[in-house]
């Protein structure tokens, strides 16, 4: 993953938080694309408290 400024990691993190609630209201909280979403957010507001920690 290429390093993103924190503007960008916000906007990401919105992103992708907005399409997992979709996914997880069409598919369910169990569905695959959900829970790959979950994964794909947990990884940016990792990457965010990093930068946001220094």
């Amino acid at each position: 993953m290429k390093v993103l400024s924190l503007k960008e990691l916000e906007y990401r993190i919105d992103a992708v938080r907005t399409r997992m609630i979709v996914v997880g209201k069409l598919k369910g909280l169990g569905h695959p694309d959900t829970i790959k979403s979950s994964q794909e957010l947990d990884v940016l507001l990792n990457e965010y408290q990093k930068i946001k920690a220094k």
